[in-house]
């Protein structure tokens, strides 16, 4: 065995070393090695054993050999969108996913994905297969374009989108270019275009047919006296504090500061929340853990703790008009420290720039007196929720019945995708067990990406159970995908969740666009089924049914992707969504500034 220096799935979560990667000599020495099968080793080498594609004639070439790496396996989606959302959910779970669409008409319709990957800061490698190398430059006009002697359109439309874009029609510098795009995108937590011509994956040339060259990481370092500064700074705000609280943020995540958080936190002694978008990053069995910070909607207590504090650590957070409830957050600059993956600033005063979030917490660990004031008056007035009204006999079925079964689910090993819509708000009210996964695309917010996120995530945790909830105008959007989580043999449980509509604008700006066709949504999944791999799909309009439901999906079912299709009332939603919806709504109509 030859060793490689290369970022390993466990130093992704590492800013300050880089480990080896051994690679089998078999592999690196081949005297057949080509570009493609370089490009195969690589996303092997950084963890990737998924790519989520769609052919195109641009691609197939590149297709066999990836095919042909012993250690990849290439997976067929049923359209890039939803190939785009796999690599997104798988990237969630393994630090990194990749997926392999065709020229302009596959990169255009995966774009939206992509969008939604780079603002939820996720490493993710886009792969096109491009024209041949001979018609760049050319007067050329070729199909899959818009009909111009123009390649560059599609370059164009990922440049705002991706950290790095590489366009291979020459094998002089390939090698360079596909690995610094996959480093770039790994230091840099964002996508990255590869665009590759039709007609190069498959020669040999020297820089592949020798050991490659060490792929490395370089460490990113804090600048240790703007780390002392900073610490000393913090420390000096935060011990002066009667009720200092800290609220994680989801840039946690590309931080990898979730552990320095949770140490702090033990460190401190002080109440600690999450914003919505970092929910499942830090552990809710901690005993310190008050919920959800939302601002009008959040957990019960929790945003009355959090603003009646004299100090508050932020880190990582994201202040946008949807996290913020409409910008009607009663946080106040003076009283609060802002720490961002290589900043921190302190109240009114001073930033400090070239800190990294890890660094910082784990050194204003050590400098924090133990204060446990915001715990106790927390501890002091909460009052544990409420049980829903108990349901008569066969009486429809209302959400907070079913979410009230969906606790009873979460373990270990399960994990929960929620959709853009009500199930925001009533995954939030989940209490999540230990090492129960959670994912969500609050920034974007694009509806319909949690059917292929759920493909990808669940094919990156085959042992755990993803339990996916889905509103019925999502699932209309990007449906296809069923197939593939089958082909698979993929054990998820869907709860579509039938209301008649798109709730969440609903409750925004209400009108007849909001209504949608209903659909038979579970014979859908059956003629997707086809009689092809393990499938059961049911239908449930009252307790007792999903009771029934819940308990064959885990019990004869539990080796099946089983779809509940949930029937509510249209008028059925979460009081968090109410009340979302309407500040939300009074933040978009806010009239023209006077000139």
């Amino acid at each position: 065995m030859d060793t490689l220096t290369l970022p390993s799935k466990s130093s992704l979560s590492r800013t300050d070393s880089i480990q080896s990667f051994t690679v089998p000599t078999s592999v690196i020495s081949s005297p057949k090695a080509t570009l493609g099968s370089h490009l195969a080793r690589r996303l092997v080498e950084i963890g990737v054993t998924d790519v989520f594609s769609v052919p195109g004639d641009f691609n197939l070439t590149l297709f066999d050999h990836l095919i042909d790496e012993p250690g990849l396996n290439l997976i067929g989606c049923c359209n890039e969108l939803n190939a785009g959302y796999a690599a997104d959910g798988y990237a969630r779970s393994k630090g990194v996913g990749a997926c392999a669409v065709t020229f302009t008409v596959g990169g255009l319709s995966v774009l939206n994905a992509i969008a939604g990957a780079y603002s939820e800061n996720l490493p993710l490698i886009c792969i096109v297969g491009g024209p041949n190398s001979n018609d760049y430059g050319t007067n050329r006009v070729l199909h899959h374009t818009i009909g111009l002697p123009d390649f560059s359109q599609e370059l164009r439309c990922f440049q705002t989108i991706t950290c790095f874009q590489a366009v291979v029609n020459n094998l002089e510098d390939a090698h360079e270019q596909i690995d610094t795009a996959i480093s770039t995108a790994l230091r840099e937590s964002k996508p990255v275009y590869i665009s590759i011509a039709c007609n190069l994956p498959g020669i040999p040339h020297p820089t592949f047919s020798h050991e490659p060259v060490p792929f490395a990481l370089n460490p990113k370092l804090s600048n240790q006296i703007g780390l002392e500064a900073a610490v000393e700074a913090a420390a000096e705000f935060l011990n002066k504090a009667v009720k200092p609280v800290l609220v994680g943020g989801p840039k946690l995540r590309v931080a990898k500061a979730n552990d320095a958080f949770v140490d702090l936190a033990d460190a401190s002694g002080y109440a600690f929340a999450v914003m919505p978008s970092a929910k499942g990053q830090v552990p809710e069995h901690h005993p310190h853990f008050i919920g959800t910070y939302w601002g009008a909607v959040s957990t019960a207590f929790c945003s009355e703790i959090v603003e009646s504090a004299d100090a508050y650590l932020f880190a990582g957070p994201i202040f946008n008009d949807y996290s913020s409830v409409g910008y009607s957050l009663l946080i106040k600059k003076e009283k609060s420290i802002i720490v961002e993956p290589n900043r921190v600033a302190i109240g009114n005063g001073p930033a400090f720039g070239c800190v990294l979030m890890k660094d910082f917490l784990q050194a204003l660990a050590k400098r924090l007196k133990h204060n446990n004031t915001s715990y106790e008056n927390y501890h002091r007035i909460f009052v544990p929720n409420g049980n829903p009204l108990k349901a008569e006999p066969k009486e429809p079925l209302r959400v907070n019945i079913l979410f009230q079964h969906v606790q009873k689910l979460l373990s270990a090993e399960t994990a929960v995708i929620a959709e853009t819509g009500d199930s925001w708000f009533n995954c939030q009210k989940l209490n999540l067990p230990k090492g129960c996964g959670y994912e969500f695309q609050m920034q974007y917010g694009s509806i319909g990406w949690s059917v292929g996120a759920t493909l990808g995530y669940a094919q990156s945790v085959p042992d755990k159970r993803v339990l996916a909830f889905i509103g019925d105008g999502s699932f209309q959007v990007t449906a296809q995908d069923i197939s593939t989580m089958l082909r698979l043999g993929q054990k998820t449980i869907i709860f579509l969740i039938n209301n008649g509509g798109y709730t969440i604008e609903v409750e925004i700006h209400d009108g007849p666009y909001n209504v949608i066709k209903n659909w038979n949504y579970t014979a859908l999944v059956d003629a997707i089924h086809n009689g092809e791999g393990k499938c059961w799909t049911t239908k449930v309009f009252c307790e007792e049914e999903l009771v029934e439901a819940i308990a064959t999906a885990t019990g004869p079912k539990k080796d099946s992707l089983c779809f509940i299709e949930v029937i509510v009332h249209k008028d059925d939603t979460s009081k968090e969504l109410l009340e979302w919806g309407s500040r939300v709504s009074a933040a978009n109509s806010r009239p023209p500034n006077p000139q």
